[in-house]
């Protein structure tokens, strides 16, 4: 077993380490969950987003291994076969997947990693990582906001507004599968809250690897 060790900030206080964890966010489209992503990413450098292997062409401008792990459908298949995956799902005719190792690596090194995934997708990773998942569901404050909000982007005909309005309601439905459950009436209080939770979370007792060999050496003086 690796040897636990604890750091002291500049200013005295001792830093322990800790096991990182994995942060899900969902909601229906519309409902903010894309915006809250970018601003921790942006505000927050101990979380980074975590990079799906895909069987879709590369769009341009996309980099392999930045943006996607671009591999063929044969190979996607055998990754699956082997368990290389934490979860994945067929989304509009292509393969997306979260590949296993390089985030159990970040975990054990501290790092936590951000989800932008479904509940189908949640309930494949918590059934893989369980201890490891803190999930968060963004609900938007009314049926009537989500439609105005996604006719405000003014890029789908009113058949697709129709049909991701139908799959919001579905997605809606399975708020009770998450930890905590978040209405995005304000953007940024929404956004506080997120940081609340993502701070209280890793502080968990569970998380924090060198607390046991920190506490020993309190009470052996």
């Amino acid at each position: 077993m690796a040897q636990e060790k604890n750091n002291v900030a500049e200013n005295g206080a001792v830093e322990l380490d800790r096991r990182g964890l994995l942060f899900v966010l969902s909601s229906p489209s519309g409902a903010g969950k894309s915006t809250l992503a970018r601003k921790l990413l942006y505000s927050d450098p101990q979380i980074s987003l975590s990079v799906s292997a895909t069987t879709r062409p590369p769009r341009p401008g996309e980099v392999d291994g930045v943006d996607y792990h671009f591999v063929d459908t044969d190979t996607f298949k055998q990754m699956a076969k082997n368990g290389e995956f934490l979860e994945w799902a067929h989304v509009f005719g292509h393969r997306y997947g979260t590949p296993k190792a390089p985030v159990e690596e970040m975990l054990e090194q501290g790092k936590d990693v951000l989800f932008d995934i479904d509940w189908q997708g949640t309930q494949q990773l918590y059934q893989e990582a369980g201890n490891d998942v803190v999930r968060v569901f963004i609900l938007p404050p009314s049926i009537a906001e989500l439609e105005a909000r996604l006719r405000g982007r003014g890029t789908d005909s009113d058949e697709v507004i129709n049909e991701r309005m139908s799959r919001a309601k579905a997605e809606i439905g399975h708020w009770d599968g998450y930890d905590y459950v978040l209405i995005n009436d304000d953007i940024e209080a929404c956004f506080t809250k997120i940081q609340h939770i993502l701070a209280a979370e890793r502080l968990s007792r569970s998380r924090q690897k060198g607390l046991i060999g920190f506490a020993r050496k309190l009470v052996n003086g």
